[in-house]
């Protein structure tokens, strides 16, 4: 069976997609060629069904993929990238996971002419509710586009940008973003603590109310705002609470200041 596409690196991230899209069915394992020096992450993706090298030297002759997808960390793209210049310059597409770094970083390496995809992914698309932001250079063909959104779908929501610039927000928004809910998750468990709740009784508490209200805002077509206010009785519990976290914009200017520090480091590592 024809490789369509080239996996390099199977970390988690990569591991992740991997089999989204194998579980999916977007892939068939035989069409993908993963390429990890690691033993251990080589074997489990092995055991997927996937044929699966060491190096990129050791790709068959004559493999020709739609998609080389770099599942690497930025720490390690340009080395990483620099091992598949045969695929550069051609119809190949080339999709990156590694956050701050820019498509010029890209094309410097495999060459002007070379159709790239800029992706930033989360962590939550491990168990296919990430969100994936999309951004293509203009060598990037309608169908590649096409094919790699429905490829990244079985990680989550995908979306797209036409701005390069604007990834530097996607990163600080949704990128760094979970771990915002996770501190606030580890914050509302230990205020239920300081009320008298016990440990793991305070915990439940606060990842299932994060849990069901994200759920409620995804699938109930309201606005957040409108669903806010629907919990919200006039001088009730939740309107005392909210006086704390809204008071002076006093959530919402936190938030905000801590996104564009993320924005600014963003911009920083991709210099």
């Amino acid at each position: 069976m024809t490789i369509k596409l080239i996996l390099a690196g199977c970390g988690n991230m990569g591991y992740a997609m991997l089999a989204g899209w194998l579980k999916s069915a977007k892939l068939k394992a035989a069409e993908v060629l993963v390429v990890e020096p690691a033993d251990a992450l080589r074997t489990r993706a092995e055991a997927l069904g996937c044929p699966a090298v060491a190096d990129a030297a050791n790709i068959p002759a004559g493999t020709n993929p739609v998609l080389v997808v770099l599942a690497v960390k930025p720490q390690v793209i340009r080395e990483v990238t620099a091992a598949y210049t045969i695929f550069g310059n051609g119809e190949t597409t080339f999709v990156s996971v590694a956050a701050g770094t820019p498509v010029a970083t890209f094309t410097s390496i495999l060459g002007a002419r070379t159709p790239i995809v800029r992706c930033m992914p989360n962590t939550p698309a491990a168990i296919g509710k990430g969100m994936m932001v999309l951004f293509s250079n203009s060598l990037v063909s309608e169908a590649a586009k096409s094919f790699v959104a429905d490829l990244l779908s079985a990680s989550g929501a995908v979306a797209t940008i036409d701005d390069e610039a604007l990834m530097d927000a996607v990163t600080a928004v949704s990128g760094s973003g979970p771990a915002y809910i996770f501190h606030f998750i580890e914050c509302l468990t230990a205020a239920g603590e300081q009320a008298g709740l016990p440990t793991e009784t305070a915990k439940l508490l606060a990842m299932q109310t994060v849990y069901g209200a994200a759920t409620l805002a995804a699938e109930s077509g309201e606005e957040p705002g409108l669903l806010r206010q629907q919990v919200t009785s006039p001088n009730g519990t939740t309107a005392a609470a909210l006086g704390v976290l809204m008071g002076g914009d006093r959530l919402k200017d936190l938030v905000t200041e801590a996104v564009e520090a993320a924005r600014v480091r963003s911009v920083e590592l991709g210099k």
